[in-house]
């Protein structure tokens, strides 16, 4: 008998491309940074936070996302937080990652944006250096403040634009469409960095089409009510358009019931080019690794439909060609093994 399935997830080279930096913080750390910066924190203790994990929608997670966000005040600060992703992700076999981060959350605290962007930057390469790790930085900007907030936040980040590998358009999706942004994201193309977007989520298909058309983004993040609109799904396939699934977080806030009901399968097997992801694993539940072996279990994922996910992710990075080309041909390495084995 080939080797279980899970077995073959926990080989497989990974990347991830959908990951809000803010939304690994553990309780833990959450609890250590707030002593060591003396923020109080409403909650008496790891326990109180973890049993306050329980959202009805998105709102109701963003509310304690931006709470704990306050424990975060030096470069340190920016640089454990992310570190402690990277262990994680590397325990996943996460190759390659691309992160998000909010300025606009910090920054609306005080804290300048370079200790923020440089605390992240350090770990990103620290990873690179210890373990061959490739990642990109993706500034997002929230979608509750306005376009001019945004445009704000831009300018306080252009002095690091070289280290800015492409801006993305994040927080409550519901009444803040898309086209509120196009703008700044004609702005943002005209730096020369690509551009993401939340869409689809909570909101309706029509926002994914607003993403496509009004924001010319390079892939959609979520984009799982896209599968309401046929016309879209068949535009998403054609154009191969990347849809950065996050399915604990969407069973976590509600957006699915169960997860056996979770669309990623019906979204393969239409064509579509979607990927598995954590999106804020400290409060959803699960990193990547996890999202991975739940969805093979609630869906019954073949080793072919992991294999898909997994090469999904590679087409949709931000790697280059000949990078891809070579992960890539690892799956189908690791694959072949994984059946040839007894």
């Amino acid at each position: 008998m080939p080797h279980s399935v899970d077995e073959l997830i926990a080989r497989l080279p990974k990347t991830e491309l959908h990951l809000h930096i803010e939304g690994t913080l553990e309780p833990e750390l959450m609890f250590a940074l707030a002593q060591k910066n003396a923020v109080a924190l409403p909650y008496a203790s790891v326990e109180a936070v973890r049993a306050a994990y329980d959202f009805s929608n998105l709102q109701s997670f963003l509310d304690l996302y931006y709470a704990g966000a306050g424990v975060l005040l030096t470069e340190d600060d920016f640089f454990d937080l992310a570190w402690a992703y990277l262990e994680r992700a590397h325990a996943d076999h996460i190759v390659h990652t691309e992160i998000f981060f909010d300025p606009q959350t910090h920054t609306a605290r005080g804290i300048a944006y370079a200790t923020v962007h440089r605390g992240l930057r350090r770990a990103l390469a620290q990873a690179q250096q210890q373990w061959g790790m490739s990642s990109r930085l993706i500034l997002s900007f929230l979608r509750h403040l306005s376009e001019d907030e945004g445009f704000a936040a831009l300018d306080e980040a252009l002095p690091f634009l070289d280290e800015i590998d492409g801006f993305g358009l994040d927080s409550s999706e519901l009444g803040h469409p898309p086209e509120k942004f196009a703008r700044l994201f004609a702005r943002c193309r005209a730096l020369g960095k690509p551009v993401v977007a939340h869409a689809g989520e909570e909101g309706p298909p029509d926002y994914v089409w607003q993403a496509l058309d009004g924001l010319q983004v390079c892939r959609i993040d979520h984009g799982v009510r896209s599968l309401e609109d046929a016309a879209l799904v068949a535009r998403l396939v054609k154009a191969r358009m990347p849809l950065t699934v996050c399915p604990l977080s969407n069973l976590k806030l509600k957006v699915v019931d169960k997860l056996a009901e979770h669309p990623l399968k019906k979204m393969l097997d239409a064509g579509l080019c979607a990927l598995v992801n954590s999106d804020d694993p400290a409060y959803f539940g699960g990193y990547l690794g996890e999202n991975l072996l739940a969805c093979r279990q609630a869906l019954d994922l073949s080793a072919l439909d992991v294999v898909q996910l997994v090469k999904n992710g590679f087409e949709a990075s931000w790697l280059p060609a000949e990078q891809k080309a070579g992960w890539l041909a690892e799956c189908d390495a690791v694959l072949a093994a994984w059946k040839g084995e007894a």
